[in-house]
């Protein structure tokens, strides 16, 4: 249980420092205590006296308060804790904290400390996406620090995109489940994932593909690894942030994605959530095909590509324990869902409605029927990070069983 534990909470400088006072409110709802360390930037944002009503404590602020020092320096403020929360995670703490910087209270907490520390991202979709940003990430997960978002969706500043700070609710389940051991069930498990649409090259300029966002795919990933699993994602091309804390391969073909998943094998979990596509040309143009005033249009001879599932369902000795597939059907959704899944061999099949009045290709709900051999489990309409999370624990029910 995570009742009785400590949460150090850093507060960075954006308009996202709002969420921090009702992620106190929701942690100290859990029994968690919360003190806070509030960056100069973040008082533009939220007064120290907000936080420390909600904390009911004292709210640090400055580096070389002697007040502070005598009563607890910074040192052990830092390794007083359970666990340190980055919330707002501003594109300029993650750089301080991945070139080890100490120039004020935050900073110089985060560089002393071993314990443990999730960062909740929050910044302008730019700011995100950009590659030193990108690379910070990158880095500080290699050493071991936690991720939880960006969410996708409107800024403040009028643009639409990742760099959302995690919504409290999702940031108070993910402080639980690094207090909390137990929550981590699927630990000690290795998963792969497929996720995005795969492109099949017509020449080097076109290609054959579909409107796969990739959206519930990572989600998967993520969701996995926050239980506990040591997950790789081979994914096709998506404008998706690689989930925190999970090895990316990043492929184009479904034949690379084959070989991207037998490379993760062995793996107790296989998920495919890719939208591969079923056929490719033949033979690739070496050169961009040209219309050269002729009406004509050129013959593609088609070929069928890999079926993935069907491999990896087939294997002998590397096969998952736990092998699921997806099928988006535009009708019949549950008969071809189940006669897919005892055509390609696989445990589970994850059916879905793609068709366009659904919104579910490149959008952020999905309505999921979970195909068995004990027959089928209708879910209800869930994001995709919703989707994900209730199938991390239908993964988890099953080894548990």
């Amino acid at each position: 249980m995570s009742s009785g534990k400590r949460v150090l909470l850093i507060v960075g400088g954006g308009i996202a420092a709002y969420k921090a006072l009702e992620l106190v409110r929701l942690l100290r709802k859990r029994g968690i205590s919360v003190r806070a360390v509030l960056t100069k930037a973040g008082e533009e944002f939220v007064t120290p006296l907000s936080l420390s009503a909600l904390t009911e404590d004292k709210v640090y602020t400055d580096l070389f308060s002697l007040t502070d020092e005598a009563e607890m320096g910074h040192i052990q403020l830092s390794r007083s804790a359970d666990l340190i929360v980055v919330a707002p995670a501003t594109a300029d703490l993650l750089a301080k904290m991945r070139a080890g910087l100490a120039g004020d209270l935050a900073s110089t907490l985060l560089l002393a400390t071993d314990t443990p520390v999730l960062a909740a991202p929050a910044m302008n979709v730019r700011m995100w996406t950009h590659a030193a940003t990108q690379e910070n990430v990158k880095v500080l997960a290699e050493r071991g620090i936690s991720f939880i978002g960006p969410d996708e969706g409107d800024m403040a500043c009028g643009e639409f995109g990742p760099g959302r700070m995690a919504e409290p609710t999702a940031i108070a389940e993910a402080v639980a489940a690094q207090l909390d051991p137990a929550a981590k069930p699927l630990a000690g498990k290795r998963a792969v994932v497929t996720s995005g649409p795969t492109y099949e090259p017509i020449d080097p300029v076109r290609y054959i593909a579909n409107r796969s966002s990739g959206k519930q795919g990572h989600a998967i990933a993520a969701a996995l690894a926050a239980a506990g699993a040591e997950v790789t994602l081979v994914t096709g091309p998506t404008r998706e942030p690689d989930p925190a804390g999970v090895t990316v391969r990043h492929i184009e073909t479904a034949r690379q994605m084959l070989a991207g998943v037998e490379a993760a094998l062995p793996a107790d979990i296989a998920i495919f959530a890719a939208a591969v596509a079923d056929w490719r040309v033949a033979e690739e143009a070496p050169q961009k095909l040209k219309k050269n005033g002729s009406r004509e249009i050129p013959a593609l001879s088609m070929t069928e590509n890999p079926d993935i599932l069907k491999t990896v369902s087939g294997l002998d000795g590397k096969r998952p324990a736990l092998v699921i597939g997806f099928a988006a059907e535009t009708e019949n959704v549950i008969p071809h869902a189940t006669e897919k899944r005892a055509r390609k061999g696989c445990d589970w099949i994850m059916a879905n409605d793609v068709s366009p009045a659904t919104g579910t290709f490149g959008g952020d709900a999905n309505t999921i029927h979970l195909i068995t051999g004990d027959g089928a489990e209708d879910w209800p309409t869930l994001t995709k990070k919703e989707v994900a999370v209730k199938l991390a624990a239908r993964i988890t029910e099953h080894f548990t069983a």
